[in-house]
């Protein structure tokens, strides 16, 4: 119904409730003329939507700037901004940034997953936070060929001892261990807030992971969640973060190598990481990293060490054996194993 009233040419508006927190139109397809009626909604200082999910929506930039033309006369109460697999562009990118320097802009949440953005566009936003770095938690990017010149344009936000971001994903955005170096040098200027790193199908090789392995080890990095999933690591790479996880292990919650060729050498790494008593680890995704029986046998030894934190360990995909698959299930006995999910 109510898209219905989006994209009715006698629509007034007067049938939307004003109040409403929460706006989601996800699949509808608007286009820019359902969000530019939706844009005089958003301007009446009366409007107190503080969620706005407008993905796959088929709003083009014009629809964006109509958005941020709204949005600029309302700032204080939108607090989520969901236009993913929109054709925003670096145009409709350049019109939000405008929003985001606004110092009385509060948005804590952006997504523009698959919204054709690059590194121009990426620039334009690090230049708004730039000025607005507080609010921001959450900013996602993937599935943008942003590349390592964008990525370049993020430290001067996440080095600022005022940057609150605490959710980064740049998974699919045509990085390399360039772009990987430069995120974190940043991070260890400023390690305390960011707590989900997701750079899933970038090719960092094991020069970017032992450039974010530096990163680990600093005492006061917070990072909780990483993905790391199909970035071309090998045991090398393992054996880095390895290092850095025995060096600052209590914050780590989970830890997504899928589709590396980490080996037996790697998992015998992290294993070394698994069964330090001070290991909060309880997710370990290894699907399809090329493990066999010997690195589930030091998989399973360090759990016996360790057995109350890994709730989940994924390794399909792996040619395990009947000999570690025994392993594993003699793990599983321990009263104290907390494994769910196998």
């Amino acid at each position: 119904a109510l898209t219905s009233v989006l994209n009715s040419e006698t629509s007034s508006l007067r049938e939307l409730h004003l109040t409403v927190n929460t706006l989601n139109l996800s699949g509808n397809k608007l286009r820019d003329s359902g969000v530019k009626r939706l844009s005089a909604l958003l301007e009446n200082p009366e409007c107190k939507v503080k969620d706005l999910w407008l993905d796959d929506c088929e709003v083009s930039d014009e629809g964006c700037a109509a958005l941020a033309s709204a949005l600029r006369s309302n700032l204080s109460h939108l607090r989520e901004l969901n236009l993913s697999e929109n054709i925003v562009g670096d145009s409709g990118v350049k019109c939000l940034s405008a929003v985001l320097e606004n110092p009385h802009c509060k948005l804590e949440i952006l997504r523009l997953w698959d919204c054709g953005v690059s590194d121009e566009g990426c620039a334009a936003l690090a230049s708004a936070l730039r000025s607005n770095p507080s609010h921001l938690r959450e900013l996602n990017l993937t599935g943008n060929k942003v590349g390592d010149s964008g990525v370049k344009c993020l430290p001067v936000v996440l080095e600022n001892p005022h940057c609150k971001l605490e959710i980064l994903r740049l998974e699919y955005c045509g990085l390399s261990d360039e772009g990987c170096a430069a995120l974190a040098s940043a991070l260890r200027s400023n390690p305390s807030h960011l707590r989900d790193l997701n750079l899933t199908e970038n090719k960092l090789g094991d020069s970017g992971v032992k450039c974010l392995s530096a990163v680990l080890e600093n005492p006061h990095c917070k990072l909780e969640i990483l993905r790391l999933e199909y970035c071309g690591v090998s045991d090398v790479g393992c054996a880095a973060l390895t290092s850095a996880l025995r060096s600052n292990p209590s914050h780590l919650r989970e830890l997504y190598l899928y589709r590396n060729k980490v080996g037996d050498s790697g998992v015998k790494c992290l294993s070394a990481v698994l069964e330090n008593p001070h290991c909060k680890l309880e997710i370990l995704g290894l699907c399809d990293c090329g493990v066999l029986d010997e690195g589930c046998a030091a998989l399973a030894s360090a759990l016996r060490s360790n057995p109350s934190h890994l709730r989940d360990l994924n390794l399909s995909g792996n040619k395990v054996g009947d000999s570690g698959v025994k392993c594993l299930s003699a793990v599983l006995e321990n009263p104290h194993c907390k494994l769910e999910i196998l």
